[in-house]
């Protein structure tokens, strides 16, 4: 009898154990029900700090033909993924990797440790509030590759966006259960051309009716965005004078001999060598960010010869050896470093599902060819910011204030150009009872600038953008009260 009794209890035990197992179960996967693709999981990333959600690295080929392949990162969120929207996150350059930076440096939930030998959690990644996708475009970018040479000779905005649209689609392929999701797209510095443009395309093509390519685009924000070339140049030659980086005498040179909006402004030998002066005073400091420390006592930069075209000048600092790493405010001017070495290791690339482990591929933070090899891209996006405001959708444009790259200045020209009525004057915002920036409404774009921040506004400002990205996605202003 004690032996039934035994067996009839172990019996239960075991179907409630099931049931248990089997609610567990369902609700851990309650958004892969529509089968989104676990081949791309992430298990074993090195160094990886304990989560609770998932992520998933991969490529999605874009063209079969000529066998033409993006990678992509793409973090679902902390919590309630089904219930949050979906970002993509693109970098700039040309030819600058979303993973080293975006996901790397700024917002995701990884960041590269010194050295690159491991991670450690980010307490302010944007997935806290959405699902993060992170893309390295367009070939030639960090892991994205062709198989057909000629690809790379013909890289420019339109080829990069119309790749892009095209990942999505198949991206949506591997993970349904995000198709019909509210999706947003965020970037920074040269991805203020790239953004608009591909905003554009998605509208476009969701107004020719086709449910099947409908994707739920509501917005974008972009940061120290390149907007209108002569708007850029002028800002940052402004800027570089206002905050007492080249002499009186250089900038009223700059000013009587160049004209921004032409386009042979560079066969003028006094306007060439005048900013060719403003670039090498910015050459001893981080352009990127004016009032930290550069990261290396051999720092060594890319040249400038005195020719310039239309599209981004950059001016790039390689570290070749390391300095005092967390400087100011947790800023480490090192981090490109510790990047290159993380994603340069065959176990982290054997997780990414970049290559088997055995036969590494060669990663860096930007790739100087795409920069060089860049074609013509259109000298302004703000055309198709009246556009897409137009249509009503969401538009948010933020500035960290110590950038000389693509300085405050600039992106105000060109936002000021674009004759928008005021809704909400000037005003600063706050961040846990300080002032984190200044604050302006438009009719259809609101504009914010980050107080302290050079170029990549998250790094500098970690806790501010989190909470100001919550805003964008909320659709609501940044608090305006202490």
């Amino acid at each position: 009898m004690q032996l039934l009794l035994g067996l009839v209890l172990a019996v239960l035990l075991l179907i409630v154990l099931f049931a248990v197992g089997d609610v567990v179960g369902r609700h851990h996967d309650h958004h892969h029900d529509q089968d989104d693709d676990v081949d791309d999981l992430v298990r074993d990333l090195p160094g990886q700090p304990k989560v609770r959600f998932r992520h998933y690295a991969g490529y999605v080929t874009v063209s079969e033909t000529n066998g033409r392949a993006l990678f992509y990162w793409f973090y679902e969120a902390s919590a309630q993924p089904q219930d949050k929207p979906l970002v993509l996150w693109l970098n700039g350059g040309p030819g600058c990797s979303s993973v080293g930076y975006g996901a790397t440096q700024e917002i995701g939930p990884f960041i590269v440790d010194t050295d690159g030998r491991g991670l450690k959690f980010n307490p302010y990644s944007w997935n806290k509030e959405a699902n993060m996708l992170f893309l390295e475009s367009p070939v030639g970018v960090g892991f994205s590759y062709s198989n057909t040479t000629s690809d790379y000779n013909i890289l420019r905005n339109d080829f990069t966006a119309s790749d892009t649209y095209a990942f999505l689609h198949k991206w949506f392929i591997k993970f349904p259960s995000f198709r019909n999701r509210g999706f947003y797209i965020a970037g920074e510095s040269y991805a203020g051309k790239y953004v608009p443009e591909l905003a554009e395309l998605i509208y476009d093509m969701n107004n020719k009716k086709d449910p099947s390519l409908h994707i739920d685009l509501k917005g974008f924000l972009l940061g120290n965005p390149e907007t209108s070339d002569g708007e850029d140049w002028r800002g940052m030659v402004d800027y570089a004078w206002s905050h007492a980086v080249v002499s009186d005498e250089t900038h009223k040179i700059i000013g009587e001999s160049c004209d921004f909006y032409s386009n042979d402004t560079w066969s003028n030998d006094d306007c060439s060598k005048a900013v060719d002066e403003l670039l090498r005073q910015y050459r001893e400091i981080d352009i990127y960010s004016l009032y930290t420390s550069v990261c290396s006592m051999n720092n060594s930069t890319t040249s400038s010869t005195g020719s310039y075209d239309d599209k981004s000048m950059q001016v790039m600092f390689m570290p070749s050896s390391k300095m005092m790493p967390r400087i100011m405010g947790g800023y480490d001017p090192c981090l490109d470093e510790y990047a290159k070495a993380f994603y340069n290791r065959r176990d982290v690339q054997k997780a990414l599902h970049v290559s088997n482990g055995h036969h590494l591929k060669n990663w860096s933070i930007c790739n100087m060819t795409v920069f060089e090899k860049w074609s013509y891209s259109k000298p302004s996006v703000l055309p198709i910011y009246k556009k897409l405001i137009a249509a009503g959708l969401r538009i948010w444009v933020y500035s960290g204030d110590t950038d000389g790259r693509v300085p405050v200045l600039s992106t105000r020209y060109s936002l000021s150009s674009l004759g928008l009525p005021i809704k909400r004057a000037w005003r600063p915002w706050y961040h846990q009872k300080q002032v984190s920036g200044w604050l302006q409404e438009y009719e259809g774009l609101t504009f914010a600038t980050f107080r302290g921040a050079g170029h990549a506004v998250p790094i500098f400002k970690p806790s501010n953008s989190l909470a100001f990205f919550a805003s964008f996605l909320a659709g609501q202003s940044p608090p305006t009260k202490r």
